[in-house]
């Protein structure tokens, strides 16, 4: 039965130290000396007791969001004893120089005047974009593994797997650098040795000449592998956004009657939201799937789970699959193949393939363009281009 204020006030030592229960684990042991909130909990098989207070300083509701605040760190995988034990680090300068943020952006004012301007911004613009919004205003010295790794895992869910191991790269480094100046005891960035997928290396693949890229199309046409993958083998050239945003698409994303694709930003290298105008082709593809999977939450399920995306492997199987391997052509070769062939053959401007592309273009102050900007214009070149590839596939052209 839960404690009560009444029972609290009303408990008197006795002969030996008593417990008075109130449940999920948390007790009041009295003893002579006085009343001692603690919570007992198992963490990786062990019994462990944390201590929650002194009562009365520490009231009962206040021992109560303490047992819920600790549960939290257990379904976290985190151990609140130790957890309360690097929190109680003492520091010796003040609150604000160990936040997070201030120290990352000390270490990055010490090092980037030997960097090249751009090597810098990248660095900058990626703590601030993946980083900062969730660690920033964080003591650097309370900051666990486990969450350093749920930030970073935000990024490999985009697909951007290179970008999310230059940000542990970076964390590592700030926390290295936050130990040599005293404001933190170790650095959980080397616990997450081997937690990522091996980050790609080199150019993609791509085919950019009209007659050799009209064969992968017919090729891809032969393809009979599952569904899935062979709407998604199909639309990635009309559509050529980056394979780790096709194959975590979502059917909430989608209004085909309007025929647009809008990408949430969490899903975007840039971090900003993008939209892909659907040729008619696509759009046929879409609705041909839709029946399969539309019921449920990915556009592009596995076999085995409709509930999971398809592997980042499957688009670069199936292309192997059809007599194509990763030295010829690629899932990601299709963006280089588009923005050459708009370029050079249709004569599409620069600046509405690089739109369409998600790089970053930005006006002549220097600011970024928002994801509408050019949208007729873009729908015009998407269905150009979808009508061109048609015309590639028929050998026509």
């Amino acid at each position: 039965m839960p404690l009560t204020d009444t029972a609290i006030r009303q408990s008197k030592p006795a002969d030996k130290p008593y417990k008075l229960t109130d449940g999920g684990g948390m007790h009041l042991l009295v003893k002579s000396a006085g009343r001692y909130w603690r919570l007992d909990y198992r963490f990786d098989g062990k019994r462990k007791t944390l201590a929650l207070g002194v009562y009365p300083d520490v009231t009962l509701k206040q021992a109560r969001e303490k047992r819920e605040e600790a549960k939290r760190l257990l379904a976290e995988g985190v151990d609140p004893g130790e957890f309360k034990k690097v929190a109680g680090v003492k520091s010796t300068v003040s609150d604000a120089t160990v936040l997070f943020e201030n120290v990352a952006r000390e270490w990055f004012m010490k090092h980037a005047p030997s960097w090249a301007k751009g090597h810098s911004d990248k660095i900058i613009q990626r703590l601030e974009r993946d980083v900062f919004p969730w660690l920033g205003d964080r003591p650097v010295h309370t900051i666990t593994a486990q969450e350093l790794l749920a930030c970073i895992r935000r990024i490999e869910a985009r697909g951007t797997i290179d970008t999310a191991h230059r940000a542990l790269q970076n964390a590592g480094q700030i926390f290295r650098y936050a130990i040599a100046t005293g404001r933190a005891e170790r650095n959980p960035a080397t616990d997450l040795r081997g937690a990522l997928p091996p980050a790609k290396e080199g150019h993609f693949a791509a085919i950019t000449d009209p007659v050799g890229f009209g064969q992968l199309l017919r090729a891809i046409e032969t393809y009979q592998g599952f569904l899935p993958v062979r709407c998604a083998l199909r639309v990635l050239p009309m559509v050529f956004v980056r394979p780790g945003e096709l194959r975590m698409a979502e059917w909430t994303e989608f209004n085909l009657d309007a025929a647009e694709w809008s990408i949430p930003a969490a899903r975007m290298k840039s971090g900003l939201p993008h939209i892909v105008p659907l040729s008619t082709q696509a759009v046929s593809i879409f609705r041909d799937l839709q029946p399969f999977s539309g019921h449920g939450q990915f556009v592009f399920p596995t076999p085995r789970n409709k509930n999971a995306p398809v592997s980042n492997m499957a688009f670069n199987a199936a292309l192997k699959a059809i007599g194509y391997s990763g030295k010829e052509m690629t899932a990601h070769g299709f963006r280089a193949t588009a923005r050459t062939l708009l370029d050079e053959v249709l004569g599409f401007k620069i600046e509405l393939i690089e739109h369409q592309l998600a790089h970053a273009v930005r006006d002549p102050l220097g600011r970024a363009y928002n994801r509408t900007t050019h949208l007729p214009e873009r729908r015009k070149m998407m269905q150009s281009w979808a009508n061109y590839l048609d015309d590639l596939r028929h050998g026509s052209c």
